[in-house]
Formats: C-alpha cells, sequence, structure tokens
C-alpha cells in the first residue's frame, strides 16, 4: 500500500534517535534517495509479502502483528517517534530471503520516513560496512552457532533418553533371567517329586485326583487377587498353622507361595480329601512346585511384556519407521514420551494424565513432536528436582479455540516474573551450569511455530507453572507462517520499540 508523499526535512528526519548521529550531507541524500509519506489508518504492508521498503514512523500510531494460523495477533501498538520496521535486514542481500516477518498497520493518520530496501542497504553498507559485517557475522554465526549447539543438545538428550531406556530395560530383563533360572530349578525339583510319587504304593485314583488338583491349582494361580501386606501375613499364619497340624514339616516355607496363588484353608482341606492324608505331605509338595512354576512363568511373561512395551515406545517415540509428517494420536506420542523419561521420574513425583481422548488424530510431524514434549517434560522434572524432588506433573489435552491443547503443570517454585518473557531467548537458561544450552525451549518454539504454525506459551506463579501448547487439527498451507498464541510470555518476536533498540538491531 502506497500513502501520500510528503516533504522531507533532513532537520525533521535527523531528530529521531535512529539518524541524530549522521552529518547534515548524509541527511540530504536520506531525503533525496527516501520519501516520506502519509499514510491513512488501514495495513502498511503484509507478512510475507517481498521487503520493499524500510519504514521510520515520524508522527502517529502503528501496530504490529504475526500471524498465528488463520489469524492475526497483535504484538506491537507503539506512538513512540522513531521506531522502525520493514526490510530491516535488506543489507544481506539474496543470502537471506527478503519478505516482511510481520505486517503493519496504523490506526491514525501517520507519516513514515520510507526508503526503498536497495537504498537502505547501499546506505548500510556504504556508511557503516564495519557495523554490516558486524551485523551479518551476528546473525549468520548465532544461525550456525544456534545448529552446532542444537545438534549437540539433541545428542546429549538422546545419549540421556538411552541411558534411562537401558536403565528401565535392564530391570525387566533382569528379572527375567532371574526367573528363568529358578524355574529351571523349581521343573527339575517338581520331576523329581512326581518320580518319587510314581514310585510309592498309592491308588490309581488318588494319583488321578492329585493330577486335576494340580491342573486346577495352576488355574487358581492365573485368578489370584492382590493382598495388602497384613492381610497377606494373616493368611500365611493361618495357612502354616494348618500345614504343620497336616504334618507338612515346610509348612512356614511353603505358606507365603501359597498365599500369593490364591489359595486358601478351604482349599488344602480339598486337596487332603482327594489324596489321603498318607500321601498329603508329598502331595502339598509337588502342588508348591506347581505353584512356584505358575508364578515363575507369570513373572516372566511380565518382564518380557514390559520389555515389549518399552521397544514399542521407543519406536513410537523416535518414529524410526514412519513417515515425518503423518496423522498422529497426541496421546500416543505423549505416552511414549513419558515412558522414554520414566528413568528421570523420580519416587516422589506424580504424573497425572488429564487426556480428553475424544480429540481427533491431527497432521504433524511426531518425531518433532516427541522432542516438544521431552523438552517440556525435563524442564517440569528439573524444576520440581531443585525443589527437593516432590510434586506433580499435569499433563493435560483439550480443545481450545478451534486447535488441539497439550498443558505441561508443574508445581515447582516457578519462573521469576523478570525473566518469564524471555525463557523462549535462544541460549537463555535458569538452569545450572553444565545442565542446559539454553535451546530447549528455543528448539520447542521453533518446531511448534515454524514447523507445526500453531503457539506455545507459559504462565507461571510459585507452584503453578503452565507450558501450553497449541496445534492446528488441519494441515496449513506452508505459506500459512504461524507464531505463537498469545500468552504471559510467548515465541512472538521482541516489541519494536525506541527503548529495545538492541534487541530490535540484533533480530536485524
Amino acid at each position: 500500500m502506497s500513502g501520500r508523499p510528503t516533504p522531507c526535512s533532513p532537520k525533521e528526519i535527523g531528530s529521531l534517535f535512529l539518524f541524530e548521529k549522521l552529518s547534515d550531507e548524509q541527511l540530504g541524500r536520506l531525503c533525496r534517495e527516501g520519501r516520506t509519506e502519509r499514510f491513512d489508518p488501514g495495513p502498511v504492508y503484509t507478512e510475507g509479502e517481498p521487503a520493499a521498503c524500510f519504514y521510520v514512523m515520524l508522527e502517529g500510531t502503528v501496530v504490529l502483528s504475526r500471524r498465528v494460523g488463520g489469524d492475526d495477533v497483535e504484538v506491537v501498538r507503539s506512538s513512540q517517534r522513531g521506531v522502525y520496521s520493514g526490510a530491516m535486514q535488506a543489507y544481506l542481500g539474496d543470502r537471506l530471503r527478503q519478505v516482511y516477518n510481520n505486517s503493519m498497520r496504523v490506526t491514525e493518520p501517520t507519516r513514515f520516513f520510507v526508503l526503498p530496501a536497495e537504498t537502505f542497504a547501499d546506505i548500510m553498507r556504504e556508511w557503516f560496512p564495519m557495523a554490516v559485517h558486524l551485523l551479518e557475522g551476528l546473525f549468520f554465526g548465532t544461525k550456525s552457532t544456534q545448529a552446532a549447539v542444537g545438534q549437540r543438545e539433541r545428542l546429549l538428550a538422546l545419549g540421556s533418553l538411552s541411558a534411562g531406556l537401558t536403565h528401565e530395560l535392564n530391570n525387566p530383563a533382569a528379572a527375567a533371567v532371574r526367573a528363568t533360572a529358578t524355574l529351571r530349578e523349581r521343573v527339575a525339583r517338581m520331576r523329581h517329586k512326581l518320580a518319587l510319587i510314581a514310585e510309592s504304593p498309592f491308588p490309581k485314583d488318588q494319583l488321578v485326583n492329585l493330577i486335576d488338583i494340580q491342573q486346577r491349582t495352576a488355574e487358581r494361580v492365573a485368578k489370584a487377587p492382590v493382598l495388602a501386606p497384613l492381610e497377606a501375613s494373616d493368611r500365611e499364619d493361618i495357612l502354616t498353622d494348618w500345614l504343620e497340624d497336616h504334618g507338612v514339616e515346610q509348612g512356614p516355607q511353603i505358606a507365603p507361595t501359597f498365599v500369593q496363588a490364591g489359595l486358601d484353608v478351604d482349599w488344602l482341606e480339598q486337596v487332603a480329601a482327594a489324596v489321603g492324608q498318607e500321601i498329603l505331605p508329598g502331595a502339598v509338595g509337588w502342588l508348591n512346585y506347581t505353584v512356584e512354576t505358575e508364578l515363575l512363568m507369570d513373572e516372566i511373561a511380565d518382564s518380557t511384556t514390559r520389555v515389549s512395551a518399552l521397544v514399542d515406545a521407543a519406536k513410537q517415540y523416535s518414529q524410526l519407521d514412519r513417515a515425518p509428517y503423518q496423522v498422529a494420536d497426541v496421546h500416543e506420542l505423549l505416552d511414549s514420551t513419558l515412558l522414554m523419561l520414566s528413568g528421570k521420574i523420580g519416587p516422589r513425583i506424580r504424573i497425572v494424565k488429564e487426556y480428553d481422548r475424544t480429540l481427533p488424530r491431527i497432521p504433524a510431524y511426531p518425531a518433532e513432536l516427541n522432542q516438544v514434549w521431552t523438552n517440556l517434560i525435563d524442564n517440569a522434572l528439573c524444576a520440581m528436582d531443585g525443589a527437593g524432588g516432590d510434586g506433580t506433573l499435569t499433563v493435560r489435552t483439550a480443545l481450545h479455540d478451534g486447535r488441539l491443547l497439550v498443558e505441561f503443570r508443574d508445581t515447582g517454585p516457578g519462573v521469576p516474573p523478570e525473566i518469564l518473557d524471555r525463557v523462549f531467548d535462544p541460549f537463555f537458561t535458569t538452569k545450572p551450569v553444565g545442565r542446559g544450552t539454553g535451546l530447549g525451549l528455543d528448539i520447542s518454539r521453533r518446531i511448534v511455530v515454524d514447523k507445526h504454525h500453531g503457539g506455545i506459551g507459559v504462565e507461571s506463579v510459585p507452584g503453578d507453572t503452565r507450558f501450553r501448547v497449541l496445534l492446528p487439527l488441519t494441515a496449513v498451507e506452508p505459506d500459512g507462517t504461524a507464531l505463537s498464541s498469545a500468552s504471559s510470555a510467548s515465541s512472538d518476536g521482541p516489541p519494536l520499540t525506541s527503548e529495545d533498540r538492541t534487541t530490535s538491531q540484533e533480530q536485524a
């Protein structure tokens, strides 16, 4: 949109903080090669368009906005003379795609000093060659450093996850190995006991009854209830007394196994009635081996199922065998990440899942969303660990303003208000030296905002810190660049005001 030309005064533009150190000759050149224009209320330029001009406000009010999904979110409103926007990175030339990274409109008649992007680039290189070199080095150096450190952080995170996964796999694997060795021993003893019973002069019908009881005992083990410790202890005492009263010498050793299997005195009375007193001790011993064998096989099954679940979670987390971009269930991604991080979750930290299972699957990059969940969960665990290792992490999903919301709420000490708006800045971290690079939240912001056209924000008070991620329910067009949702601190760019000159220049 073009404004109405107005006379350009070197004295007027020289009064702006941006040009206050320029000579009269330089100010004259600016007026010759640039222009001043008055804009009526309405748009000046739109985000994503080729960056053709550099704008410096002389008088009026400007509003800058960024596109979030299908909405424009206001990020800056200013009436401060000298605020600037537009083609601020023109000096980088074709090494960077030159487009407006925000939209600007005015709410009242507003005058700008307007400089064509090519002229702005030429003047920067001619008048401030050292500054241009420094800005170029800062811009590309920061991008390169970010990429290198980001890769390093991802490798460190992978190493940490691998160590946690190895630890989690080792427990059920070791349990299965121990149970297998014990099972081999029990089966050998059961064969020996069976041989002794077979060699004894017992009636055939008693042996048939014993085999039938063995089968029913095995079925009963599979349905055994889980007892409270006090109730289990009482039942063990009762069974021990019964076994000793019926001539079974190893009653104290056998009773706990029978209680675990759900056997009681009534069941033992049925065994005694079926086999007779003369072979009862041998029959009880044989049934004990049967029960132990069933319990050990259950333990092996549980252990191998746990290993299989961990492997499935690792596959789900890494998405190695799946397309990078696909329709995914966010809850499956969250569960796999929590399982992968289970080794980091302390015994006094409680995980609460408040999932809305009616939410639809969404188009996404699942492996990269898992990285976002990892960063946010790890930060929450670190915060609660610093508060004594005690707390609650609540993971919630819901529908919010037509988008899918994933919220991570922890009961840690919170983020201090003075740094809340900096948490998404590259290299900014509150973690101790050696524990954080300050790129976790920056990487998360870029994944959510740049790749998924969603939003990420944070609200925090002591005891209640909430990171919220908003994701579109449908695919966004490639040119539908989105930033973050509005919140206490978000991933939007810094305010464009004269009080924040350094940040504006660094962004340039």
